[in-house]
């Protein structure tokens, strides 16, 4: 029965749904996944959460989980994090993703060129590129890489020529075994935009 599990709605592309998804998928949580539209966003979504943003989560007891990170811990309830990894986290989602937004879309801001925030975003990257062995907690993934990786995977892209130039090895190593595991292939799987009288997408394991 739907009811009795949890529901996703999420948005393919947006970092904060991705991290979401490779928190459940990472830990095999069987859900009910909604594709959002971001422009024709649902009643239900709105009735919700009124701030309309993705992803949240219903969870089967009621309780609803507005922010990512919720919606990570909620899935590694093990999860542990050191002083260090919540610091990690907490620049990323802050200095880091401020910086990033104005060096992908200079567009919108009437603020300083976009090389200005590339460089700001960059004394986060070289922090990151010092830690990876390959990974920020050591030889495996972990929540602070999850909560991470879609942030870093969107520097990557904006200039693509002009990253694959800079002297980032680790970085890159852990973008591409990130990129190129299995764990990413599924959680990028394209839905069709949710409705009411859609069928739902089950996503169990």
């Amino acid at each position: 029965m739907l009811s009795h599990l949890p529901i996703l709605y999420s948005f393919r592309r947006c970092p904060y749904a991705m991290r979401a998804r490779l928190a459940l998928y990472s830990s095999k949580i069987p859900h009910e996944h909604r594709e959002v539209d971001l422009k024709n966003k649902p009643f239900e979504l709105l009735t919700l959460s009124p701030k309309g943003t993705v992803p949240i989560m219903l969870l089967e007891n009621g309780t609803l989980l507005e922010e990512s990170l919720d919606i990570m811990r909620w899935s590694f309830p093990a999860s542990n994090l050191s002083k260090e990894e919540l610091s990690l986290i907490r620049e990323n989602d802050t200095t880091f993703k401020h910086a990033l937004d104005r060096y992908k879309y200079p567009g919108r801001y009437s603020e300083e060129n976009n090389k200005v925030y590339r460089e700001e975003c960059e004394h986060f990257v070289r922090k990151l590129e010092d830690q990876l062995t390959p990974f920020l907690k050591g030889n495996s993934i972990s929540f602070v890489d999850l909560a991470i990786f879609p942030f870093i995977r969107q520097f990557s892209r904006v200039t693509p020529n002009w990253f694959e130039a800079q002297p980032y090895p680790h970085i890159k190593s852990w973008l591409n075994l990130l990129n190129s595991s299995q764990l990413f292939k599924d959680i990028m799987q394209k839905f069709l935009f949710w409705t009411p009288e859609d069928k739902s997408n089950l996503v169990l394991f």
